[in-house]
């Protein structure tokens, strides 16, 4: 099991924590945000391969920004396994 820090940028979440075994999302807790919506998307990709949560979530906007929390899971993800 490894666990990966990410500091996300843009929104209002503050941190994300990531449990990965190999390629699949074991756990995932997101501090700040919108506590629901972030409890409720750390639920659905947990056990899912990275590669499906970044097809889905990268590009996802939220209002006006440029980015969401989804966006910025998707990031985190890259940054540790595309390299």
């Amino acid at each position: 099991m490894e666990k990966i820090i990410y500091k996300p940028v843009g929104v209002c979440s503050k941190e994300m924590v990531f449990e990965l075994d190999g390629e699949i999302i074991a756990d995932v807790k997101i501090l700040g945000g919108c506590a629901g919506n972030l409890l409720g998307i750390s639920k659905m990709i947990k056990g899912m391969n990275y590669q499906e949560v970044i097809s889905v979530f990268e590009n996802v906007k939220c209002g006006y920004k440029n980015t969401s929390c989804p966006d910025q899971i998707a990031t985190a993800l890259k940054q540790h396994y595309i390299k």
